[in-house]
């Protein structure tokens, strides 16, 4: 489903509205850019690694989360972007 909570590009939409550089987050994160990338496209990410990058871009991901969650699964762009389409 589309409308789904997608991590990986919740976490690249935060790093490029707050203008961190993918080196410097790839070097915080222990890992090279490329898989950087890699994690945008993924839908879905285990907790320890969420938490970690959580904490290194100062963001509750945790939160973001649970706001789909109560919103029935719905991100909050998801729902402005079919509301702006009625």
């Amino acid at each position: 489903m589309d409308d789904e909570p997608h991590i990986g590009k919740m976490i690249k939409q935060h790093i490029i509205n707050n203008g961190i550089r993918i080196g410097w987050f790839a070097e915080k994160l222990g890992c090279h850019r490329n898989n950087v990338y890699k994690i945008f496209e993924r839908p879905w990410i285990d907790t320890q690694t969420l938490m970690k990058i959580s904490h290194i871009l100062e963001y509750d991901f945790f939160f973001e989360l649970s706001k789909s969650y109560k919103n029935g699964g719905k991100t909050a762009n998801s729902t402005n972007n079919r509301q702006n389409a009625h």
